[in-house]
């Protein structure tokens, strides 16, 4: 693995990580756990032909965490002298040691810890100037362009370059870190004049600038996204059956997850309480988590807490086998880690054997969901209610776009409610689910 670009070397980082652990039990932790990172990268915009913003960054951090006994004090720094991360240390201990004794604080299990760092081939460092960037910022938004007279305006084309690496060690001597690229092309265009405009977008994100959708692609697609959405009306409140496009069903993945997490499991704050062996989605959904998969976005050795990750099925045949616990949710709940700390790992949701012309012919009449807006999700008893825009299919076919709509249900009924998983899901991102057909939803419109 190249160091290219990086301040500190991954030896440099690990070195750090090994002394801010030795120093914690020095000073009389009984535990500690330390991250090291840093990572650097570049953005350019373009909107209408000029270069809009061009931007660097680069950050690094050392976080912190100590124990005395039942006792957590947590503390960081962006500054790496052996002065500083021994201040942070220092901190850290002191707000532990004003802090009341948690039964459930602590490291994850000693024998739990990741032991094999398989090559998850992540790091594709991509070198592209400042000069090469715009050109194809630019390429990306002339293709936008070129799709109809009636794409109007640009709200701009944006190419980003980001690579990182972090260490994490911790008192029971694991030690583990590695080196992550993130690349991604995006467009967003408007169509039409005056009161009748309407804007899309599109966007590609990979581990590999090789991967990534080409410009002209990634430009097209938010043209053509931008035209379609042209003569968009408000259709009459009514209940159908409603399919959320590919992009926004993972959407919905998430929302499975928030509700199965150990957070929200344990303060008893989500519709999804106690449903291990239930049936929680219809017999045509399975959930498989795969932390191993090459160049994928939630693919680690580890988690957060260093606990070896693993392939598992989250839901077969609809049944929930198994929920997202780090080490001191899983002791609230009296269970073991799942190896969750930080989130989840690559999630795949198996497919049908539809498209999405597929699943609309299965629809026959009913709403494609293309955009949501709001946040209107009650994690408590399931309530869904967002703002919405997409088309309305009838026969199969799109007759037209839809705006300024709510779409309401309750994410239990939702679930328990798909009926087909397309096959198109998109490369892009950790979580991977196919458009989704959901048997019935409200719609609010005139």
């Amino acid at each position: 693995m190249s160091d290219k670009g990086f301040s500190f070397s991954q030896a440099q980082l690990r070195e750090i990580a090994a002394d801010i652990v030795k120093y914690a039990k020095k000073r009389g932790a009984t535990a500690s756990e330390a991250d090291v990172s840093e990572g650097f990268g570049q953005s350019v915009a373009v909107r209408k032909g000029e270069v809009d913003t061009i931007e660097y960054n680069r950050d690094k951090g050392i976080g912190v965490t100590v124990y005395v006994g039942q006792q957590r004090g947590y503390a960081s720094t962006s500054d790496f002298s052996k002065a500083a991360w021994k201040s942070t240390v220092d901190a850290a201990l002191s707000i532990a040691r004003f802090t009341a004794p948690d039964p459930c604080a602590g490291l994850a299990d000693a024998e739990l810890m990741a032991t094999e760092f398989p090559d998850l081939d992540l790091f594709h460092p991509w070198d592209i100037s400042v000069d090469e960037a715009i050109a194809l910022a630019r390429r990306s938004e002339e293709a936008a362009f070129a799709v109809s007279p009636k794409i109007s305006n640009s709200e701009g084309a944006n190419v980003s370059v980001q690579q990182s690496h972090f260490i994490s060690a911790n008192s029971h001597g694991f030690v583990g870190g590695y080196a992550t690229t993130r690349h991604g092309l995006s467009c967003s265009v408007i169509a039409g004049e005056g009161d009748a405009m309407q804007r899309e977008y599109w966007y590609d994100s990979r581990r590999e600038a090789a991967d990534l959708q080409s410009a002209e692609d990634v430009g097209r697609l938010a043209g053509e996204r931008a035209l379609a959405r042209l003569g968009a009306k408000k259709i009459r409140t009514c209940e159908v059956p409603v399919i959320f496009e590919a992009q926004l069903a993972v959407g919905l993945l998430g929302n499975f997850v928030q509700a199965v997490s150990g957070g929200a499991l344990y303060r008893k704050s989500t519709f999804l309480l106690d449903s291990l062996g239930q049936q929680v989605f219809s017999p045509v959904v399975s959930i498989a988590e795969r932390p191993h998969l090459k160049k994928a976005f939630g693919s680690s050795a580890f988690d957060g807490e260093g606990v070896a990750t693993r392939d598992r099925d989250v839901v077969v045949d609809g049944v929930l086998q198994g929920y997202f616990l780090s080490s001191y949710s899983a002791r609230k709940l009296g269970m073991q880690t799942t190896g969750n700390a930080g989130g989840s790992h690559n999630l795949r949701v198996s497919a049908g054997s539809d498209d999405l012309a597929g699943l609309l012919r299965k629809m026959d009449k009913g709403l494609l969901v293309t955009e949501l807006l709001g946040h209107g999700v009650n994690y408590v008893n399931g309530d869904y209610s967002r703002g919405a825009a997409g088309f309305w299919v009838e026969k199969g076919k799109i007759k037209h776009a839809v705006e300024e709509i709510t779409i309401a249900g309750n994410l239990r009924d939702m679930f328990r409610g798909i009926v087909a998983i397309g096959n198109d899901a998109l490369p892009r991102g950790a979580k991977h689910c196919g458009s989704v057909l959901i048997d019935r939803m409200k719609i609010a419109g005139r």
